[in-house]
């Protein structure tokens, strides 16, 4: 059984949709946000690929939101908007059958390291602020997304950095198979913080991003009536620290495999990576690439969220792809590998502007 995708919810630096999001990754230049008066802690750079003006209480009410770190906050919004896209209305009918999954890569860095600080420099016996916590768990964003939209189904958060979205699209396709649910809100999110900005540029991977891209993925005999946007055939994931690019192009052999797919018959690969050569060999020459990363920089746990949002957009743009199969593809820096294949449409509405 397959996943099909009814509806969609985007928040990054380019934009808040698709369209904005295919804009730039063709750009390929990176989007640049002023952050210098965001934060007292020094940045290292003026401009990072951040999302501009968000404000959750404006989007969401004061209600609730008062103590969420960034990361809940964007998974929120972007949860909300999935739900609405997808026309999809919880109820006491269907709660228990709708649920969340979302990647990330340590859930809200920034929470988890200054609650750490606070048991450290506050005065015994260690007078930190026990609402703060629940922003240290890594699951805080699907746990507060759930209770948000009345969500009593699986509920699931799966660290795996740049493979963290690709993760829990394997997931939630899984328990959609297993019948385990009937629809699930799947995707992936990081914030920017000066945290995350350090570490990504002390590792070599900055700049940092910040995204939060979710798809509601429901199983193909309880979409909604009309024209999917895309449909999710397979996913498969591996570990090849000796030789990533050939673990990832095996991963893509075995993900085409299980889609009974032909390689020949993939028209587009999106990812994070900007490599052109990346699954040389496995797929035609002249296939189209979206890599994400040069224009939203290391957005992480989002990039293959981001991924599946630009496919989208191109989907929406042209009926030229309209039912063909395209490859999302995500790769860590110890060896780990993802490969999900999707097809997609343009429906009724869509357009290019």
């Amino acid at each position: 059984m397959t996943g099909v995708v009814t509806g969609c919810g985007v928040l990054s630096a380019a934009g808040d949709s698709v369209t904005d999001l295919l804009a730039a990754v063709r750009a390929g230049s990176l989007v640049g946000t002023d952050v210098r008066g965001r934060f007292e802690e020094p940045l290292p750079a003026a401009e990072a690929p951040a999302i501009a003006d968000f404000d959750v209480r404006r989007l969401l009410g004061r209600k609730g939101t008062s103590f969420l770190d960034r990361a809940t906050a964007l998974a929120m919004v972007a949860c909300g908007r999935a739900l609405a896209d997808g026309e999809l209305t919880v109820d006491d009918d269907n709660r228990r059958r709708v649920g969340v999954v979302l990647g990330t890569t340590t859930g809200s860095l920034r929470s988890t390291m200054d609650f750490s600080r606070d048991t450290l420099v506050q005065e015994k016996p260690y007078l930190v602020n026990p609402v703060l916590f629940p922003n240290t768990v890594m699951n805080c964003a699907s746990g507060q997304a759930a209770i948000r939209y009345g969500l009593r189904g699986v509920n699931a958060t799966l660290a795996g950095g740049p493979l963290g979205f690709l993760y829990a699209l394997r997931y939630a396709l899984n328990a959609i198979r297993r019948g385990y649910a009937d629809a699930l809100l799947v995707g992936g999110v990081e914030e920017y913080t000066p945290n995350t900005a350090w570490a990504a540029d002390l590792t070599g991977d900055g700049p940092a991003g910040e995204a939060a891209a979710v798809y509601l993925l429901r199983r193909p005999d309880a979409a909604a009536a009309g024209t999917p946007r895309a449909e999710v055939l397979a996913v498969a994931t591996g570990f090849h620290p000796d030789d990533p690019a050939e673990g990832l192009a095996g991963c893509a052999r075995r993900a085409l495999a299980t889609a009974h797919v032909r390689a020949g018959d993939v028209w587009a690969v999106a990812g994070g990576d900007p490599d052109p050569d990346t699954l040389r060999g496995v797929v035609p020459a002249a296939v189209e690439r979206l890599p994400v990363r040069p224009a939203l920089g290391d957005c992480q746990a989002a990039t293959g969220a981001l991924a599946l949002g630009a496919l989208l957009g191109r989907y929406a743009e042209d009926p030229a792809p309209h039912g063909r199969p395209a490859l999302i593809t995500g790769r860590s820096r110890d060896g780990g590998v993802a490969v999900a294949v999707v097809r997609g449409w343009r429906r009724a509405g869509d357009h290019h502007g």
